[in-house]
């Protein structure tokens, strides 16, 4: 068996463990107890520790048993541990302690070194796993940072190099850049830079600034903790690419990596190239050369080239491949990765007890990667085993003990042990009683005793010194057993002489162990050594002996060699008491003689000799067969050699254990010499095959090997199956047995037909089953009978096969024993009987139980058929009869037996028609029947038909249910909703139908819709909106009158639900219903389903339709636009789609815009090209020119963002042409040649070239290099009046561009005044200095003047003439702008040029003037400033409100006109405009002084919008104008003409609705006012009206207060005492009943019912308070009227000045604050289903009364709650407010806020709602009310009867503002607090279309009767009636309306405890404002603050969504309602 070197190291453990094994045959003997255990280890070492000198280590070793475990160190050799001073210590408890030490006292074999830990008690040793012990020495190292060469564009990767000698212990911690920046490794993996799990920086897309950085590494030592610094800095080396590279890898082969799971690690790709290379990689599949893509994901990261695997698994192991491309090409990189689990084992079962001779079986299992090896080893010794199943076959006593699996890799090991025990049926001998040592004078005799037990008995042995003692004349050995079964032995040794003593040991032995017991016995005399026998050893054992001395007393024993005192080597052991040890004993070193010599104090001595032979044992050389079986008759033979082993050898061969004979069976035996023995078979038979074993025998052993012959053997047959005939229903088996090699396969097959031929395989069944051979029928049938082939084969020979004939005997049977048989009456019959089995069969017939003769009635016939298994016998009846209904029996009879057969004939009739017919239930579409059955004819009922029809249709056009014959009840479905039938039975069975039953008529009841809206069709409008179009479902399918449709949609493909809005059904026929749904996402698909409802319910959901709204432009540019010069004309522009959600269609083009970077400003100048794909090239650029470019994406709907401009400059070329040149006589041997440059230089100019020629002359081209700022050059040595041609041409780095034009010049003495320099325009930025230049030649001089704008110049501070003749002109400003010429003039001549200057300066102010107006916009018209120079880029339009802040718009350069959309209708707005251009911003324009258009509403008259009923008043709000801008919302308040505090109704009453104002008074004078808003402020307007009486009469007017009237002398009552009792009341009351005494009746009646419906005796608002909130006073009302208080606190309200109530402001006042508290949750118009979940709670009472009823918000700042009496008008701690003053067209964004200081009391108890940023204890979290729609009555604080248990909304915001955060200022809206008389919310719901619908403490609520206690489901007594769709549940109950309602459309969102109510906007509700809803502080007027918890808020495009659709809600219900004027009345209350 081939180990590896690691487990051959513990076979060096036998010798350990030799004395533990010895020592433990003697304890073995003991029984175990049943605590009794092998030791376990409970501490086991780790497989490696790693320590510092400096701190040393302890590795401890603990183990369990009993007894305890010892507790050893052994190194892998086998060998013990000991103590090194200072250096390796083992502790008392078993500890390895190794001290800290000095680098220079390292010891490699003791610091670095394999160690285990081996425990042992009597019962086993146990070894623990390998400790790899590693000292490490503190010595310096220095990490180090190479530098990293990278080419730009690529990913670079900074490895700190670490020291080998401390890389194992040593990691990198982080990075630090050259600014102190530490970069550590983390998460976030999109970063610039990243370090890697395994330590490594990696940068990204590294650019030139990155060659400037430098980092350093920060390590980490895991043994010290020290960290340090790299000694070295690294830096990246950028390269820039020159050309294109394919990616490149360095030359180094990757290592396999290892890591330990569920750490992390990454893989390197090192490759770079230009352009910058992807990379992918891929996995091989395992044991393939396939891959597959590496998966991404949350575990496994790629950053640019480097794969992360975090949290690696086993399975993450593998080869990986890097696969890197570029557009150049490609590379690739392998890695091998093995992932490794630390290694366990545990072997099953841990403990097992066997008994002698059972199996044992031991399984290892073991988990972790990888595993290289397993072994097993007893008692700490290995057993050479190395499979997981450890078998023993037969457990002897040796077997116990110990066992272990070990496991191992190359990095660790582990370990498991369990123990094996012997059955207790055994019990081992035990030494229960012996002798003690005893010492004695010679002469007496000794008695020497021992008893020992056990099972089976043992036999008692004695020695002496190791020697056997035989009875003779002085010894005698007796023993005897007792009753209890013990062995009493015993040696009596007559006078005892001094040569008797020595060791005595009694031996007791049984076969399942032995004990033994040794004394010495001492008998005074001198040394005496008894004889020695010759001791015989085999090699290698070790040599125990003990020296057999008498005499006593002895000195000293010593064993001498060659007489030489022992020992004299390493393995000799000499011990004081005359034992000598020698170890791993070996021929030629240990056979001696050896002496041992005796001596006692005098001097006198003894020696006696040994003589030790060394025997060797036999080993025999391994011998095959060979790998392939042979065949039989072939010749095998075989050779055993024993090259090692003492001679003589016995030598002889066994065959499966049988001795094998020469001569017998085959064999031939030679034995070829002393040490040789051959084995040969001349002809193979089947006998020889089996397990060969050779055994070599000698006096020191023995040893065997074993080796398989196998011989290829033709089958024969063992049992050869026959011929069998078998009973039928027996169990038949046929045995087929045959015999081979290999083993042959048995198959059976029967034959196909009757005959032996063709077989087919046995189909499987129950009852055929083949089992080894042997074929077994269980209840063999006469279908099992026929022929069947039994095969044997095994692949040798042909096979064998048999053939046999299976016969089943089988008597008559019939196979149906009964059966009925059915006949109508009067037809004929025939009965039928077949009787299986063996022929012949007789057959008779019996009529019941009387045998039937046909002789005696002509009627029956019997006839007989013989079948192929049987007989048919037919009896026939012509003609039947009522007597034939009885039991016919026929008897069949063969010579096996009989069987009967029974045939129940039944003659049958038509049953009876059923009778009884009966409706028990029905519905719209079911009828549930029952009936009586039927006589049903002989013939059991088969089914009952029920027929039914319309009423109006005939029998003949009938439909049938089909019911079966056995119930008398059922359901007919299907029917049609609300239709009359009529319904009739009949019974059928087999003979025929009976007649019909009565009919009966019934009316199905009505049912919601069941058809689908048919024609749906959706279609973009716009971006956001759809409409969709539908026609009603079939007619037949209403059930009833439709009355509207739900109206659903939602975005596709998302689980959220559908948002429902509701339409009214349009009557006329056949027209189609449309709806527009608009706010919706653009280019967005949405699914659209519609149902229908009537007033039972909703119908079924149509078809989903789903439609994309109209494409939009992407919201994104693309994204990575990078452009590449290509030519000098040429740039390629490359770029990444925008992202799909962001595309907003399908994007069709890409356009590129682009034009010089210095025209870029100009529109007209850029140039687009259009392109599919996501990159172009852009041709015909201008040269070496700087371009900007951007790109964006195009859709249907048009062009989309553009990117941030990228700029490209085109690549340089050779110049074009001087544009001129001049050439000027500068005397008679010099011309001035000067030019001006090239119009296109394609570059940089690098040099000039003046070519000049002498004409006519053939001499050559002379050339002159000219610097490049240098514009003219001097032609000299020249000859006079000899024409030179000159010519120009410029350079580039690209080369020289093309010649300028010929000019020729003739040297002359005439030098005329000429000007060098040539005409020009120059262009100044405004305040530079500007130079413009004027070269003059000339002789005599020229005189160079200059003029501007043709007026002579003079010069100035600011402008002066050089030397050269240039004109400078410093700080220029606008009017230097124009022409300058220069003039030079001398005595032969004057020249002149003209330059023109351009002054570029920021623009002068545009002109704006004011072009349209409408109520939200302004157009305006942008005119430049004539003066402007430079050219204009653009405007910015500044605009604000009067009251408001500036804001700004772009208005392009191009436009003539700009609307400023989204204004304020009616207000006021300042204008004005600045222009910029490349210079920057201008000037301001004048300020431009608007209006939009709208007014004020106007007051309508008052009979259009007043209707009054006795206890109502009905407002109809669409008689108001609105003055031109859009009505927002009306506050509505009243009083009664006497009073003087007006109650709020509703502060938000939608537009364009009626509104019922709810709870007045028969007969009764009441003032009304209303304010009306809109963004161009308010109206109000205030109206007295009166009440009907109860009859419906009207009132006498009051007078006008002049004192005359009843109005001012109104006694006023005690708040307590009912209203009815009041004077006013009463005095008509009497009246009344003075006149019509009927009249009294009726009044009284109605007060009683009136008082006991609402309880009203007593003190109202404390009963209200008592049911509704309990929590309030009776008194804890404040009378806000007080002035002093008013001024005191310094809040005066402005008079008859209302600020509107502008949603998004906040006018937090205390008593707004100061609100709700107990009963109901804050009013939210959304549900969360993550708040608190006890939305119905009962109300509680908190435990400090409070002012009002507290409810509402933690709002932001913690609420306000602390009160002292009387102050209810006090600031507020952390309360917000809006400072007043402003008139109401200020601007809604900018009020200010201030905030209070937290109370210092705190709060006064908890507060209910949401959790703010200071929330007190005991919050309940996130809480809701409901917001009921409807209307309610207003109570006031003066003691209103509330009769409809709930105060109406006080505040909702109105739809215009975006935030709703605004609830009204308390002054402003409410002039005077009213006590909650319900815990209600005074401010409830937001309106939809509000983006932060912040919520005011609630002050009342109006469900507080819904949801305060034991009143009913929350929507019984009114529900949303909401065109917005909210579906509430249970239908809306309204008394004394007659009309039924529609069903509540679908909820959105919505479940029982999701409503907001107040959503919709309808005529008969009041919408309730969910105020202080937000969780922080508000800004006023919509200066947006977003809550902390986005999740409570609607966005604003959904708000917008919701209330744009609400306007048409209340259409339906208007329909619908019964109380007057089209207004629903709900009554709340209904207690």
């Amino acid at each position: 068996m081939n180990m590896p070197n690691e487990r051959l190291k513990w076979l060096m453990l036998y010798a350990a463990v030799a004395l533990i094994a010895c020592g433990s045959q003697t304890l073995a003997a003991n029984p175990p107890d049943a605590d009794q255990k092998g030791p376990v280890f409970l501490k086991e070492p780790t497989n490696r520790i790693d320590f510092s000198n400096s701190t040393g280590a302890e590795i401890e070793c603990k183990a369990s048993g009993n007894p305890m475990p010892e507790i050893i160190w052994i190194r892998s050799d086998g060998t013990a541990v000991g103590d090194v001073p200072g250096l390796r210590q083992i502790s008392s408890d078993g500890k390895l302690v190794f001290p800290p030490f000095r680098a220079e006292d390292y010891r490699q074999e003791v610091h670095a070194q394999v160690y285990a830990c081996l425990a042992r008690n009597q019962f086993g040793s146990i070894i623990s796993r390998d400790v790899h012990v590693r000292a490490v020495v503190n010595q310096f190292y220095g990490a180090d940072i190479l530098m990293e060469y990278v080419i730009r564009g690529n990913a670079a990767v900074l490895k700190c190099s670490i020291p080998s000698f401390v890389a194992d212990f040593v990691r990198v911690e982080s990075w630090i850049d050259e600014e102190g920046t530490e970069l550590r490794p983390s998460e976030n993996y999109d970063g610039k830079y990243l370090v890697l799990p395994s330590g490594e920086l990696h940068i990204r897309e590294v650019g030139p600034e990155d060659g400037y950085k430098s980092y350093q590494c920060r390590t980490k030592h895991r043994l010290t903790g020290e960290t340090r610094l790299s000694a070295t800095k690294g830096r990246l080396v950028i390269t820039e690419p020159i050309s294109s590279t394919a990616p490149r890898t360095p030359a180094l082969v990757q290592k396999p990596l290892e890591l330990l799971e569920g750490h992390s690690i990454s893989l390197l790709c090192p490759a770079q190239g230009f352009p910058a290379p992807s990379f992918r990689w891929y996995k091989f599949i395992e044991g393939t050369t396939r891959k597959q893509a590496v998966v991404l994901s949350d575990r496994v990261k790629q950053v640019s080239g480097t794969l992360i695997i975090k949290d690696a698994v086993v399975e993450d192991s593998g080869k990986y491949l890097c696969v890197v491309n570029n557009s150049v090409g490609g590379e690739s990189v392998e890695t091998v990765l093995t992932v490794t689990a630390p290694l366990s084992a545990k072997i099953d079962p841990p403990t097992q007890t066997v008994d002698f001779g059972r199996p044992a079986v031991f399984t290892c299992q073991y988990t972790g990667n990888p595993i290289k090896t397993v072994s097993w080893m007893k008692d700490g010794k290995a057993i050479g085993h190395s499979e997981p199943v450890l078998r023993i076959e037969s457990v002897k006593k040796e077997d116990k003990g110990m066992y272990q699996c070990f496991v191992r890799n190359d990095q660790e090991s582990a370990e498991a042990s369990a123990e094996l025990k012997l059955g207790g049926r055994f019990d081992p001998p035990v030494i229960r009683q012996a002798f003690q040592e005893e010492t004695m004078e010679p002469g007496p005799s000794v008695f020497l005793k021992c008893v020992a037990g056990g099972n089976p008995t043992p036999e008692i042995s004695w020695e002496l010194d190791g020697k056997k003692i035989a009875n003779n004349d002085r010894y005698q050995v007796g023993q005897y057993v007792t009753v209890n079964g013990d062995v009493v032995s015993y040696l009596n040794i007559t006078s005892v002489h001094a040569n008797d003593g020595g060791l005595y040991k009694c031996i007791a032995k049984s076969k399942v162990g032995i004990a033994e017991h040794s004394a010495k016995l001492n008998v005074y005399g001198l040394p005496y050594i008894r004889q020695m026998e010759k001791k015989a050893i085999v090699a290698g054992e070790t040599l125990i002996v003990t020296c057999p001395v008498a005499g006593y007393p002895i000195d000293s024993i010593v064993w001498e060699r060659d007489n030489r005192a022992l020992p004299i080597n390493r393995k000799q052991k000499v011990f004081p008491n005359g034992t000598l040890i020698i170890e791993n004993v070996e021929r030629n070193s240990d056979q001696a003689t050896y002496t041992c010599v005796a001596k006692n104090q005098e001097g006198y001595s003894a020696r006696g000799s040994l003589e030790v032979q060394v025997m060797v044992a036999p080993q025999i050389s391994p011998f095959f067969f060979g790998d392939e079986p042979l065949n039989r008759g072939e010749v095998a033979s075989v050779t055993c050699v024993v090259p090692k082993g003492d001679l003589p050898l016995d030598i002889y061969w066994t065959l499966n254990s049988a001795l094998i004979v020469n001569g017998e069976l085959g064999f031939t035996l030679v034995r070829l010499n002393k040490r040789t023995s051959s084995l040969n078979v001349d002809s193979l038979e089947a006998v020889h095959r089996g397990s060969y074993k050779c055994i070599a025998n000698n006096s020191a052993g023995y040893a065997e090997y074993v080796s398989t012959l196998d011989v290829n053997v033709p089958p024969r047959w063992i049992l050869e199956p026959t011929d069998k005939a078998f009973a039928q229903g027996s169990d038949a088996k046929v045995e087929c047995k045959a015999d081979g090699f290999p083993k042959p396969q048995v198959t059976w097959k029967k034959a196909v037909g009757d005959t032996p031929g063709e077989y087919k395989d046995l189909k499987k069944s129950d009852n055929i089953r083949v089992e080894e051979g042997t074929l077994h029928v269980d209840n063999i049938q006469k279908t099992n009978e026929g022929y069947y082939l039994c095969e044997a084969i095994n692949g040798i020979g042909s096979g064998l096969s048999a053939v046999i004939m299976i016969s089943v005997q089988a008597p008559p049977e019939f196979t149906e024993k009964l059966r009925n048989q059915t006949a109508r009456r009067g037809e004929p019959a025939v009965l039928q009987c077949e009787a299986k089995g063996e022929k012949p069969i007789g057959i008779l017939w019996n009529m019941n139980n009387m045998r039937l003769d046909p002789k005696n009635d002509n009627r029956y016939t019997i006839r007989e058929e013989i079948l192929s298994t049987g007989v048919m016998s037919s009896l026939s009846i012509k003609r039947t009869e009522r007597s034939d209904s009885a039991l016919f029996t026929c008897v069949a009879t063969n010579a096996f037996g009989s069987d009967d057969a029974s045939i129940n004939m039944i003659v049958q009739e038509v049953p009876e028609m059923p009778y009884a017919l009966k409706v028990l239930d029905k519905s719209g579409r079911s009828v549930q029947l029952s009936w009586a059955q039927p006589y049903d004819g002989n013939s059991p009922l088969d089914r009952y038909i029920i027929e039914f029809k319309r009423s109006r249709a005939s029998w003949s056009e009938i439909d049938r249910v089909i019911v079966p014959g056995h119930t008398t009840e059922a359901q007919v479905q299907k029917l049609s909703p609300a239709t009359t039938y009529n319904i009739r039975i009949v019974a059928e069975n087999a003979i025929g139908t009976s007649q019909s039953s009565e009919a009966v008529t019934i009316i199905t009841a009505e049912e919601a819709p069941s058809g689908k809206p048919q024609n749906i069709k959706v279609e973009p409008v716009n971006q956001t909106t759809m409409r969709v179009t539908w026609k009603p479902p079939p007619r037949t399918e209403w059930n009833g009158e439709i009355l509207g449709y739900y109206v659903g949609y939602k975005l596709s493909n998302t689980n959220s639900s559908y948002v429902f809005e509701t339409i009214n059904f349009i009557t006329e026929e056949g027209k189609e219903h449309n709806l527009e749904l608009q706010n919706l996402r653009v280019y967005t698909q949405y699914s659209v389903v519609i149902q229908a409802f009537n007033k039972i319910g909703a119908g079924p959901l149509s078809e989903e339709e789903k439609q994309f709204t109209a494409e939009g432009t992407p919201s994104q540019p693309p994204s990575d636009t990078a452009c590449t010069t290509l030519t000098s004309q040429t740039i390629r522009v490359g770029w990444v789609s925008p992202p799909l959600e962001s595309a907003n269609g399908v994007i069709k083009t890409y356009k590129v815009v682009y034009a010089p970077s210095d025209e870029w400003y100009d529109e007209t100048k850029r140039h687009y090209k259009k392109t599919a794909s996501s990159d172009t090239v852009l041709h015909g650029l201008k040269k070496y020119t700087n371009y900007t470019m951007q790109v964006l994406a195009t859709t249907a709907g048009g062009d989309g963002v553009r990117s941030v401009p990228i700029h490209c400059q085109t690549e340089p070329d050779v110049p074009e042409a001087p544009t001129d040149v001049k050439a000027l006589v500068m005397g008679n041997a010099a011309i001035l040649v000067s030019w001006r440059p090239p119009a296109q230089p394609n570059g940089i100019i690098t040099q000039y070239t003046v070519y000049s020629k002498a004409e006519g002359a053939e001499t050559e081209t002379k050339t002159q290099k000219v610097p490049h700022y240098q514009m003219s050059f001097e032609a000299t040595e020249l000859e006079k009046n000899k024409p030179y041609e000159f010519w120009v041409t410029a350079s580039t780095t690209i080369g020289e561009g093309q010649q300028s034009k010929s000019i020729v010049a003739m040297p002359s003495d005439q030098v005329p005044a000429k000007i060098a320099s040539f005409d020009d325009t120059f262009t100044a930025t405004f305040k530079e200095d500007a130079k413009m230049p004027c070269l003059a030649v000339g002789a005599p001089q020229p005189e160079i003047t200059w003029k501007i704008k043709g007026v002579e110049f003079s010069a100035n501070d600011r402008m002066r003439v050089l030397p050269d003749g240039s004109l400078l002109i410093k700080s220029v400003n606008r009017q230097d702008a124009g022409d300058y010429s220069c003039h030079a003039e001398n005595s032969i001549a004057k020249d002149s040029i003209t330059h023109k200057l351009i002054v570029l300066a920021p623009p002068q102010s545009p002109h704006v003037t004011l072009s349209a107006t409408t109520t939200d916009a302004l157009t305006v018209k942008l005119k430049p400033h004539e003066g402007d120079t430079a050219p204009l880029h653009g405007y910015t339009l500044h605009y604000k409100p009067e009251f408001g802040e500036w804001e700004t718009s772009e208005v392009s350069v191009d436009s003539q006109k700009h609307n400023i959309e989204n204004l304020l209708c009616g207000s006021r707005y300042q204008v004005y405009a600045t222009g910029f251009n490349n210079i920057g911003a201008g000037e301001a324009s004048d300020i431009l002084n608007t209006r939009t258009k709208g007014q004020k509403p106007k007051l309508p008259e008052k009979p259009r919008f007043i209707e009054v009923s006795s206890n109502s008043v009905s407002l109809h709000f669409k008689a108001w104008k609105d003055g031109g801008c859009p009505m927002s919302h009306f506050v509505v308040e009243s009083k009664k003409r006497d009073q003087i505090e007006w109650n709020q109704i509703s502060n938000n009453v939608k537009p364009d609705n009626n509104y019922v104002v709810l709870d007045l008074e028969p007969a009764t004078w009441y003032n009304l006012r209303i304010t009306a808003h809109n963004s161009a402020g308010f109206t109000v307007a205030e109206y007295d009206f009166a009440t009907l009486t109860v009859t419906g009469g009207t009132i006498a007017p009051l007078d006008d207060g002049s004192g005359h009237g009843n109005v001012h002398t109104r006694i006023r009552l005690p708040a307590w005492m009912p209203e009815w009792l009041d004077l006013n009341f009463m005095v008509p009351l009497i009246a009344t009943v003075v006149v019509v005494a009927v009249g009294i009746c009726v009044v009284c009646v109605a007060l009683s019912r009136r008082r006991a419906d609402d309880m009203r005796g007593g003190q109202k608002d404390v009963y209200y308070d008592v049911v509704y909130n309990q929590t309030m006073g009776p008194g804890a009302t404040l009378d806000k009227r007080r002035p002093d208080l008013r001024d005191e606190l310094g809040y005066i309200a402005p008079p008859n000045r209302k600020l509107p109530p502008v949603p998004g402001s906040n006018y937090n006042t205390c008593d707004r604050i100061k609100r709700g508290r107990g009963g109901l949750r804050s009013n939210h118009s959304t549900w969360d289903p993550r708040r608190n979940p006890n939305l119905y709670e009962e109300l509680k009472a908190p435990p400090v009364p409070m002012h009002g009823n507290h409810y509402g918000h933690a709002h932001g700042n913690a609420e306000c709650h602390y009160r002292h009496p009387g102050m209810e008008d006090e600031i507020c701690p952390y309360a917000t407010f809006h400072l007043l003053g402003f008139r109401e067209e200020m601007d809604p964004t900018k009020a200010m806020n201030f905030q209070t200081f937290p109370h210092q009391n705190g709060h006064a108890g908890p507060v209910p709602g949401h959790a703010g940023t200071m929330l007190p204890p005991g919050h309940p979290g996130h809480v809701h009310s409901r917001s009921g729609s409807q209307s309610m009555p207003r109570a006031n604080r003066y003691q209103r009867k509330n009769s409809q248990g709930g105060q109406s909304s006080i505040y909702t915001p109105a739809p215009e503002y975006d935030d709703p955060a605004n609830c009204a200022e308390e002054d402003q809206y409410r002039r005077y607090t009213r006590v909650n008389s319900q815990g209600g919310s005074l401010y409830s719901g937001p309106g939809p279309e509000y983006d932060d619908p912040a919520n005011c403490a609630p002050e009342e609520d109006q469900y507080g009767s819904q949801y305060g206690g034991p009143y009913g489901q929350p929507y019984d007594h009114y529900g949303s009636r909401g065109s917005m769709g909210r579906r509430s549940i249970g239908s809306a109950r309204n008394p004394g309306n007659g009309s039924p309602e529609p069903p509540p459309p679908p909820p959105r969102n919505h479940d029982m405890s999701n409503s907001s109510f107040n959503d919709s906007k309808e005529s008969n509700e009041i919408s309730e404002a969910e105020c202080d809803r937000d969780h922080g502080p508000r800004g006023n007027y919509g200066a947006v603050k977003r809550s902390p918890q986005p999740k409570d808020q609607r966005t604003t495009e959904e708000m917008r969504k919701l209330i744009e659709r609400n306007e048409t809600g209340p259409k339906q219900l208007q329909l619908q309602q019964t109380n007057g004027a089209g207004f629903t009345a709900y009554d709340t209350m209904a207690v």
